[in-house]
């Protein structure tokens, strides 16, 4: 929490590494999903270890920590991340604020956003902003990196019928499979 909230995407970026230190897995096929509190964790190792993922997914994210006190129901978490109001605060807030963070000319991994115009815990502007902005900045080919936004409408930040959860966490996958180079073997189409 708080200042300390970087010790979180720290962690993030060591597990990567020690993945692809201990053979388990190459930066070329790891990918990295997050949604809320965990998207905010997809966009600060992303932009700040872009290197480490191939692709990832970052759902209903949380991910201008500068301006979020003002959206949706923000203002009632500067407990936990701080209030861009305190400068002591501001400066943790922008050290690790992934829209804040985007650089041009870095090749990030293939990004998937998801978002839901009923959120009203995360608006989705945070998602829509991200994915503006590392989509002007990428060094990417759009074709072998893409950064896009998926959209839903009529449901909120966590429930939604069955079937819609079935279609995002397969449109998730697929995207992730793809990205990270995943193939189902012939004869094992199941």
């Amino acid at each position: 929490m708080l200042g300390e909230k970087q010790n979180v995407f720290d962690d993030c970026a060591s597990a990567a590494e020690h993945l692809i230190a201990t053979g388990v897995t190459a930066a070329d096929r790891l990918a990295v999903m997050g949604g809320s509190n965990g998207g905010l964790l997809v966009g600060a190792v992303t932009t700040q270890r872009p290197e480490l993922f191939a692709a990832a997914v970052c759902s209903a994210p949380l991910l201008d920590m500068v301006r979020y006190e003002h959206f949706g129901l923000g203002q009632l978490w500067n407990v936990e991340y701080g209030s861009a109001d305190d400068p002591e605060a501001l400066g943790w807030l922008l050290a690790y604020s992934p829209y804040h963070n985007v650089r041009e000319g870095v090749r990030y991994p293939a990004t998937l956003f998801t978002v839901f115009e009923n959120d009203t815990r995360v608006d989705p502007l945070h998602a829509r902003k991200m994915c503006a902005a590392m989509q002007y900045a990428t060094a990417a080919p759009i074709g072998d990196r893409p950064v896009v936004l998926r959209r839903e409408t009529d449901v909120g930040h966590s429930s939604r019928a069955v079937s819609r959860s079935v279609r995002l966490s397969a449109d998730q996958m697929a995207f992730l499979a793809h990205y990270t180079g995943l193939r189902v073997a012939a004869g094992d189409e199941r």
